[in-house]
């Protein structure tokens, strides 16, 4: 394992997974600092991001450091990996089947690593990945059909936060469907129309448009739910979730059923499809750089040892923002955090 000139501690702090569903049973361990494959780099990280995903899949991490987001700094490569990416300041989405990001250290695949513009903060970096990049694929599956009308279900969220900006800017006309306190942000972003949830708690639909296509963020029987509401040769995309079921007749309306899991290409996905989404991200990256695509606001930060409890106040969500933790060595975070960071809120739980 090559190594910066700065020596690496030996082991670092990282939250773990007991195997409950819980984010408060979480665990602070110390692990010891991995030896990286000949394709990886290890991140000092500076800003976590956190996501739903993160509570959603602990029962099944035992023993694993949880978490996908992350933003910091290649301390150490590999024996394949381009010495010149030392010192970098990057970004990255973890492998589920990896050790994740809530941690001092990480090891990423290089192939994964976002490589940020100066402009960014490490607070502002951590936390688009996972949204933004499941955003872009998402409404990547949808024909652009100018003008079209395509409906966007639970878009108050992270992820649709950057789908209905993605969609505006591809010609649809976009109904998001979501709380009210969400519909003011929305609008600015690009929804033409916005609406409460369409669907009620006896799983009925109660909207009497139709849409070339919806795209689903709230569960699979909502999707299911929604599918009345997609026109003849339409679409329906579920991102949270995925319809079991075939969702109309043989030969009836043709409707195309589409599922979004931005981890499929941790398991499958081929080195040039990792390039191509490496350079969406960093072209992203620089989208909000310049102002061409807003970033969810607020930041909503807290430090390291807070992470578990901002995790469940995430799983109970009441709050609009995006949650990030920043980590707690004060003076390398004040030297590398970035000149952005001009919005700092406490969440309270």
């Amino acid at each position: 394992m090559k190594t910066q000139q700065a020596q690496l501690p030996a082991s670092y702090r990282a939250w773990v997974s007991t195997g409950s569903e819980q984010p408060l049973d979480l665990v602070l361990k110390q692990q010891a600092l991995p030896d990286l494959a000949d394709d990886e780099v290890l991140i000092k990280n500076y800003a976590i991001g956190l996501n739903p995903v993160d509570w959603k899949v602990l029962s099944s991490q035992q023993g694993q450091v949880v978490g996908v987001d992350g933003a910091g700094v290649v301390v150490a490569v590999g024996t394949q990996v381009d010495v010149a990416l030392l010192g970098c300041r990057v970004a990255y989405h973890q492998n589920l089947q990896a050790q994740g990001s809530f941690a001092e250290y990480t090891p990423v695949k290089a192939y994964a690593l976002l490589k940020l513009p100066d402009e960014l903060s490490w607070s502002q970096a951590a936390a688009i990945p996972c949204p933004a990049l499941t955003a872009w694929q998402a409404i990547g599956k949808i024909p652009v059909q100018t003008d079209a009308e395509i409906l966007i279900a639970g878009a108050g969220g992270s992820v649709g936060h950057f789908l209905v900006q993605f969609a505006a800017q591809r010609g649809f006309q976009v109904t998001a469907s979501c709380h009210p306190r969400h519909w003011q942000r929305l609008h600015g972003l690009g929804a033409t129309r916005c609406i409460a949830d369409p669907v009620q708690a006896d799983q009925s639909l109660h909207l009497s448009k139709k849409f070339y296509a919806v795209l689903d963020m709230v569960g699979s029987q909502h999707a299911e739910a929604l599918s009345d509401a997609v026109l003849a040769n339409g679409h329906l995309l579920c991102i949270q979730g995925r319809v079991a079921t075939w969702i109309c007749s043989p030969f009836g309306r043709a409707i195309s059923l589409h599922e979004v899991a931005l981890g499929a290409l941790h398991q499958h996905g081929t080195l040039a499809q990792w390039q191509a989404l490496t350079q969406v991200g960093e072209q992203i990256f620089m989208a909000i750089a310049t102002g061409e695509l807003q970033a969810e606001v607020p930041l909503l930060q807290a430090r390291f040892a807070e992470l578990p409890q901002q995790l469940q106040a995430l799983k109970h969500r009441n709050f609009s923002g995006k949650q990030v933790i920043q980590m707690d060595d004060k003076q390398n975070f004040s030297e590398l955090r970035g000149q952005n960071d001009s919005i700092i809120y406490a969440l309270s739980t």
